[in-house]
Protein backbone atom coordinates (compact mmCIF):
# COMPACT_ATOMS: atom_id res chain seq x y z
CA UNK A 1 0.00 0.00 0.00
CA UNK A 2 1.29 3.43 -0.92
CA UNK A 3 0.54 6.64 0.89
CA UNK A 4 -1.72 8.91 -1.14
CA UNK A 5 -0.47 12.38 -1.92
CA UNK A 6 -3.73 14.07 -0.91
CA UNK A 7 -3.56 12.74 2.66
CA UNK A 8 -1.84 15.59 4.50
CA UNK A 9 0.17 14.41 7.51
CA UNK A 10 1.69 16.55 10.23
CA UNK A 11 3.33 15.08 13.30
CA UNK A 12 4.43 16.72 16.51
CA UNK A 13 5.16 14.02 19.07
CA UNK A 14 4.56 10.83 17.08
CA UNK A 15 4.33 8.26 19.87
CA UNK A 16 2.83 8.85 23.28
CA UNK A 17 1.99 6.37 25.99
CA UNK A 18 -1.41 5.97 27.61
CA UNK A 19 -2.15 4.12 30.89
CA UNK A 20 -4.07 0.84 31.04
CA UNK A 21 -7.20 2.61 32.28
CA UNK A 22 -7.05 5.27 29.55
CA UNK A 23 -10.41 4.32 28.08
CA UNK A 24 -12.04 4.16 31.49
CA UNK A 25 -11.02 7.75 32.13
CA UNK A 26 -13.09 8.90 29.18
CA UNK A 27 -10.30 9.87 26.78
CA UNK A 28 -11.18 9.78 23.11
CA UNK A 29 -9.47 9.89 19.78
CA UNK A 30 -11.23 13.14 18.86
CA UNK A 31 -12.24 11.41 15.65
CA UNK A 32 -15.73 12.83 15.84
CA UNK A 33 -14.56 16.34 16.66
CA UNK A 34 -13.69 17.30 13.13
CA UNK A 35 -14.41 20.99 13.31
CA UNK A 36 -13.16 23.77 15.53
CA UNK A 37 -13.61 27.51 15.63
CA UNK A 38 -10.50 27.81 13.46
CA UNK A 39 -10.56 24.82 11.07
CA UNK A 40 -7.25 23.62 9.65
CA UNK A 41 -6.67 22.99 5.99
CA UNK A 42 -4.24 20.89 4.03
CA UNK A 43 -2.10 22.18 1.21
CA UNK A 44 -4.87 21.05 -1.15
CA UNK A 45 -7.31 23.41 0.55
CA UNK A 46 -9.37 20.62 2.12
CA UNK A 47 -10.26 20.60 5.85
CA UNK A 48 -8.16 18.40 8.12
CA UNK A 49 -8.56 16.87 11.55
CA UNK A 50 -6.05 15.61 14.12
CA UNK A 51 -6.63 12.00 15.07
CA UNK A 52 -4.90 9.36 17.18
CA UNK A 53 -4.35 5.69 16.40
CA UNK A 54 -3.95 3.46 19.44
CA UNK A 55 -1.69 0.41 19.62
CA UNK A 56 -2.19 -2.40 22.11
CA UNK A 57 1.33 -1.80 23.43
CA UNK A 58 0.07 1.29 25.24
CA UNK A 59 1.20 3.98 22.81
CA UNK A 60 -0.71 6.07 20.34
CA UNK A 61 0.32 7.83 17.15
CA UNK A 62 -1.12 11.27 16.40
CA UNK A 63 -1.48 12.63 12.90
CA UNK A 64 -3.36 15.26 10.97
CA UNK A 65 -5.34 13.91 8.04
CA UNK A 66 -7.93 15.15 5.66
CA UNK A 67 -11.47 14.37 6.68
CA UNK A 68 -11.95 11.98 3.76
CA UNK A 69 -8.76 9.99 4.47
CA UNK A 70 -9.30 6.25 4.01
CA UNK A 71 -8.39 3.47 6.40
CA UNK A 72 -5.77 2.33 3.89
CA UNK A 73 -4.05 5.73 3.96
CA UNK A 74 -4.03 5.87 7.75
CA UNK A 75 -2.86 2.25 7.97
CA UNK A 76 0.07 3.05 5.69
CA UNK A 77 1.08 5.99 7.88
CA UNK A 78 1.10 3.84 11.01
CA UNK A 79 3.05 1.05 9.33
CA UNK A 80 5.66 3.51 8.04
CA UNK A 81 6.26 5.19 11.41
CA UNK A 82 9.98 4.71 12.11
CA UNK A 83 9.60 4.35 15.88
CA UNK A 84 7.31 1.36 15.44
CA UNK A 85 9.81 -0.50 13.28
CA UNK A 86 7.16 -2.09 11.05
CA UNK A 87 8.11 -0.59 7.71
CA UNK A 88 10.52 -3.38 6.75
CA UNK A 89 8.24 -6.19 7.86
CA UNK A 90 6.84 -8.44 5.16
CA UNK A 91 5.01 -11.75 5.13
CA UNK A 92 4.54 -14.14 2.24
CA UNK A 93 0.75 -13.94 2.37
CA UNK A 94 -1.96 -11.81 0.82
CA UNK A 95 -3.55 -11.21 4.25
CA UNK A 96 -2.11 -8.24 6.22
CA UNK A 97 -1.21 -9.04 9.82
CA UNK A 98 -2.90 -5.91 11.18
CA UNK A 99 -5.92 -3.79 10.39
CA UNK A 100 -7.59 -0.65 11.67
CA UNK A 101 -10.43 -1.16 14.13
CA UNK A 102 -12.94 1.36 15.41
CA UNK A 103 -14.03 0.45 18.94
CA UNK A 104 -16.10 1.68 21.84
CA UNK A 105 -17.54 -0.13 24.84
CA UNK A 106 -20.60 -1.34 22.92
CA UNK A 107 -19.27 -1.95 19.41
CA UNK A 108 -16.07 -3.10 17.69
CA UNK A 109 -15.65 -2.99 13.92
CA UNK A 110 -12.68 -3.93 11.75
CA UNK A 111 -12.53 -1.34 8.97
CA UNK A 112 -12.26 -2.09 5.29
CA UNK A 113 -9.45 -0.32 3.48
CA UNK A 114 -11.97 1.91 1.73
CA UNK A 115 -13.72 3.01 4.93
CA UNK A 116 -13.26 6.65 5.92
CA UNK A 117 -12.72 6.64 9.71
CA UNK A 118 -13.50 10.32 10.32
CA UNK A 119 -16.81 10.05 8.49
CA UNK A 120 -17.60 6.74 10.18
CA UNK A 121 -16.92 8.23 13.62
CA UNK A 122 -19.36 11.07 12.91
CA UNK A 123 -22.23 8.55 12.71
CA UNK A 124 -20.90 6.22 15.41
CA UNK A 125 -23.77 6.88 17.83
CA UNK A 126 -26.22 5.85 15.11
CA UNK A 127 -24.32 2.58 14.64
CA UNK A 128 -24.15 1.95 18.39
CA UNK A 129 -27.90 2.46 18.72
CA UNK A 130 -28.49 0.16 15.77
CA UNK A 131 -26.17 -2.66 16.82
CA UNK A 132 -26.40 -2.55 20.61
CA UNK A 133 -28.90 -2.01 23.41
CA UNK A 134 -26.98 1.08 24.47
CA UNK A 135 -29.20 4.17 24.49
CA UNK A 136 -26.89 6.96 25.69
CA UNK A 137 -25.33 9.38 23.21
CA UNK A 138 -21.83 9.48 24.64
CA UNK A 139 -20.13 6.62 22.82
CA UNK A 140 -17.00 8.10 21.23
CA UNK A 141 -14.89 5.56 19.35
CA UNK A 142 -11.17 4.97 19.44
CA UNK A 143 -9.19 3.99 16.35
CA UNK A 144 -6.98 0.94 16.97
CA UNK A 145 -4.18 -0.80 15.07
CA UNK A 146 -4.95 -4.45 15.86
CA UNK A 147 -4.67 -7.99 14.55
CA UNK A 148 -6.52 -8.69 11.31
CA UNK A 149 -9.45 -11.05 11.96
CA UNK A 150 -8.86 -12.71 8.58
CA UNK A 151 -5.26 -13.72 9.36
CA UNK A 152 -5.13 -17.46 9.99
CA UNK A 153 -3.13 -19.04 12.78
CA UNK A 154 -0.89 -20.87 10.28
CA UNK A 155 -0.02 -17.54 8.62
CA UNK A 156 0.72 -15.93 11.97
CA UNK A 157 3.04 -18.79 12.92
CA UNK A 158 5.33 -17.76 10.04
CA UNK A 159 6.08 -14.39 11.61
CA UNK A 160 9.63 -13.90 12.93
CA UNK A 161 9.84 -10.10 13.23
CA UNK A 162 10.10 -9.16 16.92
CA UNK A 163 8.30 -5.81 16.49
CA UNK A 164 5.29 -7.56 15.01
CA UNK A 165 5.39 -10.28 17.66
CA UNK A 166 5.46 -7.62 20.38
CA UNK A 167 2.26 -6.07 19.03
CA UNK A 168 0.58 -9.48 18.80
CA UNK A 169 1.77 -10.33 22.32
CA UNK A 170 0.35 -7.09 23.74
CA UNK A 171 -3.02 -7.78 22.15
CA UNK A 172 -3.00 -11.38 23.36
CA UNK A 173 -2.29 -10.39 26.97
CA UNK A 174 -5.12 -7.85 26.83
CA UNK A 175 -7.59 -10.48 25.63
CA UNK A 176 -6.41 -13.02 28.21
CA UNK A 177 -6.76 -10.54 31.08
CA UNK A 178 -10.17 -9.42 29.81
CA UNK A 179 -11.40 -13.02 29.91
CA UNK A 180 -11.91 -13.16 26.15
CA UNK A 181 -9.31 -15.85 25.51
CA UNK A 182 -10.93 -18.27 27.94
CA UNK A 183 -8.74 -21.03 29.38
CA UNK A 184 -10.02 -24.17 31.07
CA UNK A 185 -8.78 -23.80 34.62
CA UNK A 186 -6.61 -21.53 36.77
CA UNK A 187 -3.42 -23.51 36.07
CA UNK A 188 -3.32 -22.28 32.47
CA UNK A 189 -3.89 -18.69 33.56
CA UNK A 190 -1.05 -19.09 36.08
CA UNK A 191 1.27 -20.30 33.30
CA UNK A 192 0.36 -17.35 31.08
CA UNK A 193 0.66 -14.91 33.97
CA UNK A 194 4.09 -16.28 34.86
CA UNK A 195 5.31 -15.86 31.28
CA UNK A 196 3.95 -12.31 31.20
CA UNK A 197 5.68 -11.54 34.51
CA UNK A 198 9.01 -12.90 33.21
CA UNK A 199 8.72 -10.83 30.03
CA UNK A 200 7.70 -7.60 31.77
CA UNK A 201 9.49 -7.88 35.15
CA UNK A 202 12.62 -9.77 34.16
CA UNK A 203 14.14 -12.67 36.13
CA UNK A 204 12.67 -13.73 39.45
CA UNK A 205 14.05 -11.80 42.43
CA UNK A 206 13.25 -13.35 45.81
CA UNK A 207 13.39 -9.98 47.59
CA UNK A 208 11.05 -8.18 45.19
CA UNK A 209 8.80 -10.78 43.63
CA UNK A 210 7.09 -12.08 46.74
CA UNK A 211 3.62 -13.51 47.20
CA UNK A 212 2.57 -10.15 48.63
CA UNK A 213 3.83 -8.43 45.47
CA UNK A 214 1.73 -10.63 43.17
CA UNK A 215 -1.24 -10.33 45.51
CA UNK A 216 -1.11 -6.55 45.11
CA UNK A 217 -0.59 -6.75 41.34
CA UNK A 218 -2.74 -9.79 40.59
CA UNK A 219 -4.95 -7.77 38.22
CA UNK A 220 -1.89 -7.10 36.06
CA UNK A 221 -1.16 -10.79 35.47
CA UNK A 222 -4.46 -12.62 36.07
CA UNK A 223 -7.86 -12.13 34.40
CA UNK A 224 -10.57 -10.31 36.28
CA UNK A 225 -12.36 -13.50 37.34
CA UNK A 226 -9.30 -14.94 39.08
CA UNK A 227 -8.14 -11.57 40.35
CA UNK A 228 -11.44 -10.34 41.80
CA UNK A 229 -11.76 -9.82 45.55
CA UNK A 230 -14.95 -11.91 45.65
CA UNK A 231 -13.07 -14.96 44.39
CA UNK A 232 -10.22 -14.41 46.80
CA UNK A 233 -12.69 -14.14 49.65
CA UNK A 234 -14.24 -17.39 48.45
CA UNK A 235 -10.84 -19.04 48.82
CA UNK A 236 -10.76 -18.04 52.47
CA UNK A 237 -8.76 -14.83 52.16
CA UNK A 238 -9.49 -11.74 54.21
CA UNK A 239 -9.37 -8.22 52.88
CA UNK A 240 -5.79 -7.02 52.78
CA UNK A 241 -4.36 -10.46 53.51
CA UNK A 242 -2.01 -12.33 51.22
CA UNK A 243 -3.36 -15.44 49.54
CA UNK A 244 -2.45 -18.91 50.70
CA UNK A 245 -0.96 -21.78 48.73
CA UNK A 246 -4.17 -22.36 46.82
CA UNK A 247 -4.58 -18.75 45.70
CA UNK A 248 -4.18 -17.97 41.98
CA UNK A 249 -1.24 -15.63 42.60
CA UNK A 250 0.55 -18.39 44.54
CA UNK A 251 0.34 -20.70 41.52
CA UNK A 252 1.55 -17.83 39.32
CA UNK A 253 4.56 -17.23 41.58
CA UNK A 254 5.54 -20.91 41.56
CA UNK A 255 5.40 -20.97 37.75
CA UNK A 256 7.38 -17.72 37.59
CA UNK A 257 10.16 -19.17 39.75
CA UNK A 258 10.61 -22.11 37.36
CA UNK A 259 11.46 -19.94 34.35
CA UNK A 260 15.27 -19.94 33.90
CA UNK A 261 16.96 -16.76 35.06
CA UNK A 262 20.46 -17.01 33.59
CA UNK A 263 21.13 -15.02 30.45
CA UNK A 264 22.67 -17.97 28.66
CA UNK A 265 19.39 -19.84 28.54
CA UNK A 266 17.57 -19.73 25.21
CA UNK A 267 14.28 -19.97 27.10
CA UNK A 268 15.06 -16.71 28.95
CA UNK A 269 15.48 -14.72 25.73
CA UNK A 270 12.68 -12.11 25.61
CA UNK A 271 11.91 -12.87 21.97
CA UNK A 272 11.67 -16.58 22.78
CA UNK A 273 9.41 -15.87 25.76
CA UNK A 274 7.10 -13.65 23.71
CA UNK A 275 6.80 -16.33 21.06
CA UNK A 276 6.21 -18.96 23.73
CA UNK A 277 3.34 -16.86 25.13
CA UNK A 278 1.84 -16.55 21.65
CA UNK A 279 2.27 -20.27 20.99
CA UNK A 280 0.29 -20.92 24.15
CA UNK A 281 -2.44 -18.52 22.98
CA UNK A 282 -2.52 -20.07 19.50
CA UNK A 283 -3.81 -23.20 21.22
CA UNK A 284 -6.76 -21.33 22.73
CA UNK A 285 -9.97 -21.76 20.69
CA UNK A 286 -10.94 -18.06 20.72
CA UNK A 287 -7.54 -16.73 19.62
CA UNK A 288 -7.76 -14.07 16.92
CA UNK A 289 -11.54 -13.81 17.13
CA UNK A 290 -13.82 -10.85 16.64
CA UNK A 291 -16.13 -10.48 19.64
CA UNK A 292 -19.81 -9.61 19.62
CA UNK A 293 -22.24 -8.97 22.45
CA UNK A 294 -25.36 -11.05 22.89
CA UNK A 295 -27.56 -12.91 25.31
CA UNK A 296 -29.00 -16.39 25.68
CA UNK A 297 -31.84 -17.85 27.68
CA UNK A 298 -30.77 -19.57 30.87
CA UNK A 299 -32.03 -23.10 31.52
CA UNK A 300 -35.10 -23.12 33.75
CA UNK A 301 -34.58 -25.04 36.98
CA UNK A 302 -37.24 -24.69 39.61
CA UNK A 303 -40.10 -22.26 40.07
CA UNK A 304 -37.83 -19.41 41.23
CA UNK A 305 -36.08 -19.39 37.86
CA UNK A 306 -39.25 -18.09 36.19
CA UNK A 307 -39.30 -15.08 38.50
CA UNK A 308 -35.71 -14.00 37.97
CA UNK A 309 -34.11 -12.78 34.75
CA UNK A 310 -33.32 -15.88 32.71
CA UNK A 311 -31.11 -14.18 30.14
CA UNK A 312 -27.33 -14.46 30.39
CA UNK A 313 -25.06 -11.86 28.80
CA UNK A 314 -22.39 -13.54 26.67
CA UNK A 315 -19.70 -12.85 24.11
CA UNK A 316 -19.82 -14.55 20.72
CA UNK A 317 -16.30 -15.10 19.39
CA UNK A 318 -15.87 -15.74 15.65
CA UNK A 319 -12.53 -16.57 14.01
CA UNK A 320 -11.15 -18.62 11.15
CA UNK A 321 -11.68 -21.85 13.15
CA UNK A 322 -15.28 -21.54 14.28
CA UNK A 323 -17.90 -19.90 16.48
CA UNK A 324 -17.65 -19.80 20.27
CA UNK A 325 -19.87 -18.77 23.16
CA UNK A 326 -17.94 -17.18 26.05
CA UNK A 327 -19.05 -16.28 29.55
CA UNK A 328 -16.52 -13.48 29.96
CA UNK A 329 -17.72 -12.70 33.50
CA UNK A 330 -16.51 -16.15 34.60
CA UNK A 331 -13.75 -16.38 31.94
CA UNK A 332 -15.34 -19.61 30.73
CA UNK A 333 -15.75 -21.09 27.26
CA UNK A 334 -19.23 -22.60 27.08
CA UNK A 335 -19.52 -23.79 23.49
CA UNK A 336 -17.26 -24.24 20.48
CA UNK A 337 -18.43 -25.13 16.97
CA UNK A 338 -16.28 -25.87 13.92
CA UNK A 339 -17.53 -24.71 10.55
CA UNK A 340 -17.62 -28.35 9.45
CA UNK A 341 -20.39 -29.09 11.98
CA UNK A 342 -22.22 -25.77 12.13
CA UNK A 343 -25.44 -24.71 10.46
CA UNK A 344 -26.84 -21.30 11.23
CA UNK A 345 -29.58 -18.88 10.29
CA UNK A 346 -30.27 -15.27 11.18
CA UNK A 347 -33.78 -14.12 11.97
CA UNK A 348 -35.02 -10.55 12.07
CA UNK A 349 -37.19 -9.44 14.99
CA UNK A 350 -40.89 -10.15 14.55
CA UNK A 351 -41.68 -6.59 15.68
CA UNK A 352 -38.92 -4.25 14.53
CA UNK A 353 -40.58 -1.30 16.28
CA UNK A 354 -40.27 -3.01 19.66
CA UNK A 355 -36.83 -2.22 21.15
CA UNK A 356 -37.05 -5.36 23.33
CA UNK A 357 -37.54 -7.60 20.30
CA UNK A 358 -34.02 -8.47 19.13
CA UNK A 359 -32.62 -10.12 16.01
CA UNK A 360 -31.29 -13.58 16.70
CA UNK A 361 -28.86 -16.14 15.42
CA UNK A 362 -29.86 -19.82 15.41
CA UNK A 363 -26.87 -22.15 15.76
CA UNK A 364 -27.44 -25.83 14.93
CA UNK A 365 -24.86 -28.53 15.68
CA UNK A 366 -24.80 -32.32 16.03
CA UNK A 367 -24.21 -34.21 19.28
CA UNK A 368 -24.37 -37.85 20.29
CA UNK A 369 -27.09 -38.46 22.85
CA UNK A 370 -27.98 -41.90 24.23
CA UNK A 371 -26.01 -43.48 21.40
CA UNK A 372 -27.92 -41.62 18.67
CA UNK A 373 -26.95 -38.62 16.57
CA UNK A 374 -29.24 -35.65 17.26
CA UNK A 375 -29.12 -31.95 16.50
CA UNK A 376 -29.23 -29.13 19.02
CA UNK A 377 -30.31 -25.58 18.25
CA UNK A 378 -29.21 -22.60 20.32
CA UNK A 379 -30.86 -19.20 19.95
CA UNK A 380 -28.57 -16.21 20.47
CA UNK A 381 -30.25 -12.80 20.79
CA UNK A 382 -28.19 -9.82 19.65
CA UNK A 383 -28.55 -6.60 17.69
CA UNK A 384 -25.19 -7.56 16.21
CA UNK A 385 -26.65 -10.74 14.66
CA UNK A 386 -26.46 -9.31 11.09
CA UNK A 387 -22.74 -8.59 11.55
CA UNK A 388 -22.14 -12.09 12.93
CA UNK A 389 -24.11 -13.66 10.08
CA UNK A 390 -21.93 -11.86 7.51
CA UNK A 391 -18.68 -12.91 9.17
CA UNK A 392 -19.72 -16.54 9.68
CA UNK A 393 -20.85 -16.71 6.03
CA UNK A 394 -17.42 -15.59 4.84
CA UNK A 395 -15.48 -18.01 7.02
CA UNK A 396 -17.83 -20.90 6.24
CA UNK A 397 -17.39 -20.25 2.52
CA UNK A 398 -13.60 -20.27 2.98
CA UNK A 399 -13.90 -23.62 4.75
CA UNK A 400 -16.07 -24.97 1.92
CA UNK A 401 -13.49 -23.89 -0.68
CA UNK A 402 -10.68 -25.51 1.33
CA UNK A 403 -12.69 -28.70 1.53
CA UNK A 404 -13.43 -28.81 -2.20
CA UNK A 405 -9.97 -27.75 -3.38
CA UNK A 406 -7.97 -29.81 -0.90
CA UNK A 407 -5.60 -32.31 -2.51
CA UNK A 408 -5.45 -34.28 0.74
CA UNK A 409 -8.17 -36.57 2.01
CA UNK A 410 -11.04 -35.42 4.18
CA UNK A 411 -9.49 -36.78 7.37
CA UNK A 412 -6.41 -34.62 6.92
CA UNK A 413 -8.52 -31.54 6.22
CA UNK A 414 -10.71 -32.20 9.24
CA UNK A 415 -7.60 -32.57 11.39
CA UNK A 416 -6.26 -29.23 10.17
CA UNK A 417 -9.48 -27.47 11.19
CA UNK A 418 -10.05 -29.14 14.54
CA UNK A 419 -10.03 -26.94 17.63
CA UNK A 420 -6.57 -26.65 19.18
CA UNK A 421 -7.76 -27.16 22.76
CA UNK A 422 -8.26 -30.90 22.93
CA UNK A 423 -9.40 -30.84 26.57
CA UNK A 424 -12.34 -28.49 25.99
CA UNK A 425 -15.82 -29.90 26.49
CA UNK A 426 -19.01 -28.12 25.47
CA UNK A 427 -21.06 -27.16 28.53
CA UNK A 428 -24.51 -27.88 27.10
CA UNK A 429 -26.13 -27.76 30.56
CA UNK A 430 -25.61 -23.97 30.49
CA UNK A 431 -27.99 -23.55 27.54
CA UNK A 432 -31.66 -23.67 26.73
CA UNK A 433 -31.77 -25.88 23.63
CA UNK A 434 -34.15 -27.55 21.23
CA UNK A 435 -33.36 -31.10 20.05
CA UNK A 436 -34.14 -32.56 16.62
CA UNK A 437 -33.59 -36.01 15.13
CA UNK A 438 -32.09 -36.84 11.73
CA UNK A 439 -35.46 -36.38 10.05
CA UNK A 440 -35.97 -32.91 11.45
CA UNK A 441 -38.56 -33.82 14.08
CA UNK A 442 -38.41 -31.93 17.37
CA UNK A 443 -37.83 -34.47 20.12
CA UNK A 444 -36.84 -32.17 22.98
CA UNK A 445 -37.70 -28.64 24.11
CA UNK A 446 -36.55 -26.41 26.94
CA UNK A 447 -37.58 -23.00 28.26
CA UNK A 448 -39.39 -20.78 25.78
CA UNK A 449 -38.88 -23.42 23.08
CA UNK A 450 -41.67 -25.37 24.82
CA UNK A 451 -44.24 -22.72 23.83
CA UNK A 452 -43.55 -22.74 20.10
Amino acid sequence: MEQQNDCSIQRGQPLRRYPNDYKAEGHTSTLNKTTTNQPQYSNTGRPTVRIAVYLMTGVFLTMEVEQNATAQQIFTIVQSEAELGLSRFSLSTTIPVFALWMCSSQLEVQLRLTHKPVELAAKWNYLVNKYSSHTEDDEEPLLYFRRNIFLSKSEEEQIKDIKVLELLYAEATYNVLQGRYACDGPARYASLGALQARIELGPYNAQTHTLAFFHRHRGRFLPHHYASPSLLLGLGLGLGLVGGKGAPEAHLLEQYKRIPNHNGSANANPKKLIRKYLEFCWNLPCYGAAFFQGQIERPVRGLASWITNRDMQILIAINTSGVFIVDDLQCSLLLGLKYSELSWEMAKPSDENNPDCLPCLFLQFPVRENGARVYKILQVFSRQAPMMDTLISGFAEDYRRQFINSDSNNDQLEHSLVFPSGSFTNKLSKFTLATFDDEGRCIGQMGSWSFR
